[in-house]
């Protein structure tokens, strides 16, 4: 005699699933029942507003409190930069210099930034720990030293 394929728990998964099923089909008919007893929602119970702050509701805007905006007072377009003239030129220290690769850097004495310095921007012969003056130039990967010389 074979044992019975269907175990314990496949009777139940099964039973499960079709207590599912039968619920689902219980809401279905019930939201049915709801729709006929509502009727169809009309057109303007449908419409919504947008109030002046943006807030949406279910009330037309008070034509009174109708603001009026001039076409030349819309700007579409990028703010215009405001230019800022900071001193043409800092002090600092340099912090490190490679002379043989021609490279170094100097912390600026004001806003304590590491600038990058190239041997080609540099005026007088400067080494580690010299105070400098300089300017400031915008090179490909951020702010670099120009125009530097050394303090006496």
């Amino acid at each position: 005699m074979a044992k019975s394929q269907q175990s314990f728990n496949k009777k139940e998964k099964e039973k499960k699933r079709q207590k599912k099923k039968k619920e689902k089909l219980e809401r279905r008919e019930q939201r049915k029942i709801e729709k006929l007893e509502n009727g169809p929602k009309s057109f303007e119970d449908m419409i919504s507003y947008v109030d002046e702050d943006g807030n949406f509701s279910s009330t037309p805007p008070d034509p009174l409190k109708k603001k009026v905006v001039k076409l030349e007072d819309i700007v579409i377009s990028v703010p215009t930069r405001v230019h800022v003239v900071e001193e043409v030129e800092r002090s600092g220290r340099v912090n490190f210099f490679n002379s043989e690769k021609g490279y170094g850097f100097i912390t600026d004495a004001k806003s304590k930034e590491s600038l990058f310095v190239h041997i080609n921007n540099v005026i007088d012969q400067i080494a580690e720990n010299d105070n400098v003056t300089f300017e400031i130039e915008m090179g490909m990967k951020g702010p670099n030293a120009v125009k530097v010389k050394v303090i006496k």
